[in-house]
């Protein structure tokens, strides 16, 4: 893994071999499943190389938010424009939720997929135990818990929401400072860098991350607990690739003039990944990265990708709606239309920043059920063995409607340069996947220059700084 000592020139011709990466994650899938049914006793026991590699992400994620806010919003002379993308994104995140619950509802009720199902003790237990697990949180809760302890430990508990408040807070306190702020903001600029190297690092151990978490949840449910189950599986599958490709597709067409598959197939190897951790968590600074790649500007990907995560929950809320009704179904207790929305709106405003985390769903259904319909949370117990599985569906749709909303955002702000989006997309200039930075928007000022003092570096990333004297 050391940098082959090829100069600048070779820099657009330099091989990417993380192109085999890649490949051997989806080798290392395969073999779990085949060691999970084939030795399940062993298998179970290999969870701790699957949670191992997703804690290593995991550590990553707060560093990675930090930078990219601070140096977003640093680097705007108009505090106006970051109050103007938070509340379109809010708004947005809010519509695509509602949109995302009603078709979830009318999926679950036209598939009826809990029909004919009946709980056992075993399935009974388990529900309590996830409803204790995944306790609702109280609007106050939820609340205060966005306030650290201190201005330090938000970077180091891997609460999302508290980094994103500290970030905030000293992105502005930075560009309230001027021309004396910005030896801090190259300062962080340096620590970015750093950051995504070590996550570069981290992404060549994904193979055996990939192997072991897959071994361990096939040899723990093993392929007959399935099989009656796979209404609601296939079911979800589908309702989420026909949002992803039919709603927000359109949407994306109709608004920006990108074609969703040319965009989902830009982010294949994050959802890959997403696929091998069951986390969309573990994409989230990669897709930053490529947000800004893509031709977006640093302020509006530090300010919708991460506020994304804690609010553009589209596959959970398509997953809490089916479940819902699943479960409801299978215990012979049948929710009202009137009961339905209740229940799921609660639902969905308690999920408010778990997503990316691996079972939030299943635990945000539990804690729901015992505040809302206690009568229904032992039907919980159902669907854990099958949890697994549709957390990955959760996580590429949540992870493909906040890749969506950032491109919109973008566009809705001018603050998205269509011609070099065009030309990512047409794989005219690559990602470096070495590095993970892209170097060609331009630095802390707003106003573009046309020839700016940094085009040295750019070479290495292969995109031409130029392009970023025509946003």
């Amino acid at each position: 893994m050391s940098i082959t000592g090829a100069g600048p020139q070779a820099g657009a011709r330099r091989r990417d071999r993380t192109h085999y990466l890649y490949l051997a994650v989806i080798a290392a899938v395969v073999a779990g499943i085949v060691v999970g049914l084939a030795a399940p006793g062993f298998a179970v026991e290999l969870k701790p190389i699957g949670t191992g590699f997703v804690n290593l992400i995991k550590m990553m994620i707060s560093p990675v938010i930090f930078c990219t806010i601070v140096l977003g919003i640093g680097s705007v002379t108009k505090a106006a424009k970051v109050g103007k993308v938070g509340g379109l994104a809010l708004g947005y995140f809010l519509t695509m939720s509602t949109v995302a619950l009603g078709i979830g509802l009318a999926v679950g009720n036209l598939l009826e997929p809990g029909s004919g199902l009946h709980l056992t003790q075993a399935l009974a237990k388990a529900g309590h135990a996830q409803a204790t697990a995944g306790a609702a949180q109280s609007t106050t809760d939820f609340l205060l818990g966005m306030i650290p302890t201190t201005l330090l430990s938000a970077l180091t508990e891997g609460k999302v929401l508290q980094t994103l408040l500290v970030a905030l807070l000293t992105g502005f306190a930075l560009q309230a400072m001027g021309p004396a702020g910005a030896p801090v903001l190259r300062g962080i600029g340096h620590i970015q860098r750093l950051v995504f190297r070590v996550m570069s690092m981290i992404m060549w151990l994904a193979p055996v991350g990939a192997f072991g978490a897959m071994a361990a949840v096939v040899g723990a449910t093993g392929v007959s607990a399935l099989k009656s189950l796979a209404v609601i599986m296939i079911g979800f599958y589908v309702t989420c690739a026909l949002f992803v490709v039919v709603v927000l597709g359109l949407l994306l067409r109709l608004v920006a003039g990108v074609n969703v598959f040319s965009l989902l197939r830009y982010l294949g190897r994050e959802f890959l990944l997403i696929l091998s951790t069951s986390s969309s968590e573990s994409a989230l600074p990669r897709l930053i990265a490529k947000m800004e790649h893509l031709g977006v500007s640093r302020p509006v990907v530090g300010i919708t990708v991460p506020t994304g995560y804690s609010f553009n929950l589209d596959g959970t809320a398509i997953y809490l709606t089916m479940a819902s009704i699943f479960i409801s179904e299978a215990m012979d207790k049948p929710m009202s239309l009137g009961e339905q929305l209740s229940l799921l709106v609660f639902m969905v405003i308690a999920s408010k920043g778990a997503a990316g985390v691996t079972g939030a769903g299943l635990a945000t259904l539990a804690g729901g059920l015992q505040s809302h319909k206690p009568a229904l949370v032992d039907g919980v117990g159902l669907i854990v063995g099958i949890d697994r599985f549709m957390s990955e569906a959760r996580a590429l749709t949540n992870f493909a409607g906040n890749a969506v909303a950032t491109v919109l955002i973008g566009h809705w702000t001018g603050e998205l340069d269509r011609e070099r989006a065009r030309r990512v997309l047409a794989g005219e200039v690559p990602f470096d996947e070495r590095t993970l930075v892209d170097d060609h928007a331009p630095a802390p000022e707003t106003a573009p220059s046309a020839g700016s003092p940094l085009d040295g570096v750019p070479a290495q990333s292969g995109a031409p700084s130029a392009e970023s004297a025509a946003a």
